[in-house]
């Protein structure tokens, strides 16, 4: 009786640990492809680099496909497919076409459960013979703008089905998949149609009747069928969300941040903000010498999700620190100050904030808002402490796009609409900001800034604009760091003339 409960405890070890295993495989294949897949497209820079990738061809290699049936052998394999396309397509990478590597898909054999296969073997011996089912033409995908979008999550035997039926009707109702055209009665299909003609039937009449039973709208019997020529440029991101390609004259390559795009759906942006803004004044007027300074340290933390490709959720919390005195402060003092009659520090504020890229057609294009409320009390000046921020809320909303000059150039450009202590002294204002970059390496960034922006208030109006250079450096694909200086004028500066600069340290993290 104990050798037969022992058995039976051995196999059930085995069936769970096979069941952990695959798990896991799936797990890491959703979490690697959400990291590089944006809108069908694949960040083949950053996924070369990913030691996660090799990890998973691993894994791909030496899993046992006896312990796998049905749907569960189903998705590890069409995952392994997609897996092992970029791995492919990311060795040879820059490249335009997987065409390019010969017998990529017919000759190029990969190790799958402990076997060498190719992939074509892979799609027509584990998979079509098996299976049987033609959806899984719109699922695997071959590294390919002509072939269907790759997902940003992997297939599972939980949802596999639903994901087979969703990816084969989101490809049969796409128009540059299946080109209809009723004026002249003729239907153009992929190559996909006249190479597995007999997963569909066979003919181009039973191509057309499995097409419609997935299409929206049908396409009538009586129209001519064609087939287009298949696109083999390769299926990379270009800029097109949150991140451009660039390359330098050695040819090498890195993804430029687009500050002005929406982060991506499911991934977390971090941003630490450090401003320190210092102004020297005459209190004596115009004939006196320089006999006072202000200076204002403000550290913003920002943290953006994407909600969606096209739309993010996040918060703004900001630290401030104030320091006044005599001219022979130095503007850096404020940052060890303590809290008197001339100093004061804490946190000011903190709200939401969105943003949303309203139109695909202009992905570097971007309107972001954010609304901050005082959570401070008493923040304005008091008879025993110097004024730290409004004592009313603020209302910041910014118009962002980005335009690509060339390699080495672009052009960010910023509009913005502010309504500064609501309830208070109701401050309006509105902001131009231009930068023009330079990037003399992928990593690097070198720009210029110029800023204006007229104020209104009771009837008056004032202004203030100012010119500034500044560099970032990438030091990963998901870490920034960022120095800035502007030099400041301001219309209620110069009437006391005076003068002002600014002193800025950014961080940007990427996190997944």
């Amino acid at each position: 009786m104990k050798s037969i409960i022992g058995t039976v405890a051995f196999i059930l070890a085995i069936v769970f640990s096979s069941n952990a295993q695959t798990d896991a495989f799936f797990n890491q294949t959703d979490v690697f492809l959400k990291k590089h897949v944006r809108q069908g497209k694949i960040n083949y820079q950053a996924a070369k680099t990913d030691a996660n990738l090799n990890k998973l061809i691993t894994q791909i290699a030496n899993q046992d496909l006896s312990k796998l049936s049905g749907k569960t052998k189903q998705a590890f394999l069409i995952n392994a497919y997609n897996l092992l396309v970029i791995k492919g397509a990311s060795e040879v990478y820059p490249t335009n076409s997987v065409q390019t590597v010969s017998g990529f898909f017919d000759t190029k054999k990969h190790t799958v459960g402990g076997k060498k296969i190719t992939l074509n073997g892979l799609e027509k011996d584990l998979l079509l013979k098996e299976f049987g089912d033609a959806r899984f033409h719109f699922v695997l995908v071959c590294g390919a703008l002509g072939c269907p979008p790759i997902t940003d999550f992997a297939y599972t035997p939980a949802k596999l089905e639903q994901q087979k039926e969703t990816q084969t009707q989101l490809g049969l109702n796409d128009p540059n998949f299946v080109k209809v055209n009723n004026a002249e009665t003729q239907v153009q299909l992929s190559q996909i149609f006249n190479w597995y003609s007999s997963d569909f039937g066979g003919n181009k009449a039973t191509a057309i009747d499995f097409i419609n039973k997935y299409r929206n709208t049908k396409i009538s019997t009586d129209y001519k069928v064609s087939f287009y020529e298949y696109d083999w440029t390769l299926n990379e991101q270009t800029g097109s969300i949150s991140t451009l390609e660039i390359e330098d004259n050695d040819g090498n390559s890195a993804n430029r941040y687009v500050v002005s795009s929406a982060i991506p759906k499911g991934t977390v942006e971090a941003k630490i903000f450090n401003n320190l803004y210092t102004q020297k004044r005459r209190t004596g007027g115009k004939d006196s010498g320089f006999d006072a300074r202000e200076t204002f340290f403000t550290s913003t933390t920002s943290i953006l999700y994407g909600v969606t490709n096209r739309f993010n959720a996040g918060f703004d919390l900001r630290y401030r620190r104030v320091n006044s005195g005599d001219d022979s402060l130095s503007p850096f003092s404020v940052l060890g100050s303590q809290d008197d009659a001339n100093n004061r520090s804490g946190f000011t504020n903190a709200g939401p904030k969105i943003r949303w890229a309203p139109t695909a057609k202009l992905p570097n294009f971007s309107i972001q808002s954010q609304f901050w409320i005082p959570i401070g009390s008493d923040l304005g000046q008091t008879a025993t402490q110097p004024y730290i921020d409004w004592d009313g809320s603020t209302w910041l909303t910014q118009f962002f796009n980005d335009f690509t000059l060339n390699d080495k150039f672009s052009l960010f450009t910023e509009v913005d609409i502010t309504f500064e202590d609501i309830g208070g002294i109701d401050r309006f204002s509105t902001s131009a900001v231009g930068i023009l970059s330079y990037f003399p390496t992928p990593k690097t960034t070198i720009y210029v800034l110029g800023n204006y922006t007229p104020r209104w208030q009771d009837g008056n109006t004032d202004y203030f604009a100012q010119a500034g250079v500044g560099a970032k450096y990438q030091i990963t694909s998901d870490v920034e760091v960022e120095l800035l200086y502007t030099a400041f004028t301001d219309k209620s500066l110069q009437e006391n003339n005076g003068s002002a600069a600014t002193y800025n340290l950014g961080f940007r993290f990427s996190l997944f």
